[in-house]
């Protein structure tokens, strides 16, 4: 039989998710799991190698059940960006528990590198705080002493679990603040400002390229190739189609990212936001302009786990709209501090409004509304970058299925949102990546395959959007 399916692993902060997809990029197999978070202080955000490992195993071995092995003919990997593996240098097993991007242990560090904080970010495109990988790096050299230490974003983690091979792409590591921008490669000059020096690093390979072959993983056959990587927003860019300068994509995750293809130019933000690489293919390097909320999806999951408001993700919509608004009431979800454009890393999560008379309908709207509004401050960001507003914008990411929020966000950006049928946009991108890089499919097929499912168009009142921004901006600014 041909091998006409391909496989796209998304290892994301709270599980892996695994789609097998035909030549017309129908899903024929899915799988999903789990694992730990683990909090050891306050601020501090940890996973264990081998519960995440195991997720993926078993996301894998979900996706692949009945399917015959020979039908596969390649598999990407996308992952959560930013979260720092501490490995031994010569067997390349973890030496600690995984620093998600989340953690802020590091926000000292940070303070005390301020004065290094423009070299850093005119190389990296990156502010200097604890959310990127560097200063997570520091943190491990300096409590694992006397170790012979090698570092690892998440796809250099699972690759070298799934086939052997010790490597990255440019999009996951233009996020550590250790990758030069405009170079293309490792910084001698960044790692020695971080004082990160001597620590071995994975080679960085472009993102369609052959980075492996498999390598005794149960239910996948020996010799598949790993064609394709990228970093989970970059993944999801792609997976939307969002191929040419000036497309974009808004996903809702755990946190919230909105990137810009920017083509060949590396962007330069004057209000907060992140320059990043794309991707690398045949040669080219792409680049992205790119704000990211750290709390989104992960605000409707602290209202169900925490305040027991709902007992699944899927019932706050419901709620929300058993209320015409939120009755005066603001969430700022900053449960981990502000990202873009704010990066306030001290800021905390507040309810402004609260009175006898709010309900948990007032808190499930005004929490939606606070998702919306976050991603607002970030276009409104990227429209004045860019002089101008975005024409559309794609959407994807759990939370995307909830159609109160996009047409909440529609209303609050006043442009069009296309949500395609398959949410899964990080997973499908890494399979569309290795399909690419496999010669399993062209550009232009991949072009023409986006599966759009609803368009939702702005209807809100727009002097009354004007007061309902005002008053978020007064909220924020508290918190």
């Amino acid at each position: 039989m041909a091998a006409d399916l391909v496989l796209g692993l998304d290892q994301g902060t709270t599980g892996s998710t695994v789609l097998v997809v035909d030549r017309d990029l129908k899903v024929q197999g899915r799988g999903y799991a789990t694992f730990p978070q683990h909090f050891p202080e306050p601020g501090w955000v940890e996973h264990d190698p081998e519960e995440l490992m195991a997720s993926v195993l078993s996301a894998l071995h979900q996706a692949t059940e009945g399917l015959d092995p020979a039908r596969f003919a390649a598999m990407g990997l996308t992952n959560q960006r930013e979260t720092t593996f501490a490995l031994d240098a010569e067997t390349l097993q973890p030496l600690h528990r995984a620093l998600v991007w989340q953690d802020r242990r590091t926000a000292e560090i940070c303070a005390d590198m301020k004065g290094d904080e423009d070299a850093i970010r005119a190389a990296t495109g990156l502010p200097l705080d604890p959310y990127f990988s560097a200063t997570k790096l520091r943190w491990l050299k300096d409590h694992l002493p006397g170790r012979s230490l090698a570092f690892a974003t998440v796809d250099a983690f699972l690759l070298h679990r799934l086939s052997g091979t010790f490597a990255t792409d440019p999009s996951n590591a233009s996020r550590t603040q250790l990758f030069d921008l405009a170079a293309g490669g490792w910084s001698e000059d960044l790692i020695h400002r971080f004082g990160v020096d001597g620590i071995r690093l994975p080679e960085i390979l472009p993102n369609t390229a052959l980075r492996g072959r498999v390598r005794g993983v149960p239910g996948l056959p020996d010799s598949l190739p790993i064609h394709g990587a990228a970093g989970d927003q970059q993944a999801a860019l792609f997976g939307q189609g969002c191929f040419d300068p000036g497309e974009a994509k808004l996903t809702y995750g755990t946190g919230s990212f909105v990137l810009m293809n920017t083509g060949s130019s590396v962007p330069h933000s004057r209000h907060g936001l992140l320059s990043t690489v794309a991707w690398e293919m045949a040669g080219a390097r792409s680049y992205a302009l790119e704000g990211g909320a750290f709390v989104a999806g992960s605000l409707i999951q602290w209202l169900r786990d925490e305040l027991h408001l709902f007992p699944n993700a899927a019932d706050s919509e419901a709620l929300a709209r058993s209320v015409p608004d939120s009755g005066g009431v603001t969430v700022v979800p900053a449960l981990a501090g502000l990202g873009a454009p704010h990066w306030r890393p001290e800021a905390r999560g507040a309810m402004f409004g609260i009175t006898r008379g709010t309900t948990a309908a007032h808190l499930a709207r005004a929490a939606l509304e606070g998702i919306a509004h976050s991603q607002a401050d970030i276009l409104e960001a990227m429209a004045e970058d860019l002089s101008a507003p975005l024409a559309s914008l794609r959407v994807d990411g759990g939370a995307a299925a909830n159609d109160l929020l996009l047409q909440m966000q529609a209303d609050l950006l006043g442009i069009p949102l296309h949500r395609p049928k398959l949410l899964e946009t990080t997973a499908l991108g890494a399979a569309m990546l290795a399909g690419l890089g496999a010669g399993h499919w062209t550009l232009d097929a991949l072009r023409r395959a986006y599966p759009l499912e609803r368009t939702f168009t702005p209807e809100g009142d727009a002097s009354a959007i004007r007061a309902a921004r005002a008053v978020w901006k007064a909220r924020v600014a508290k918190a």
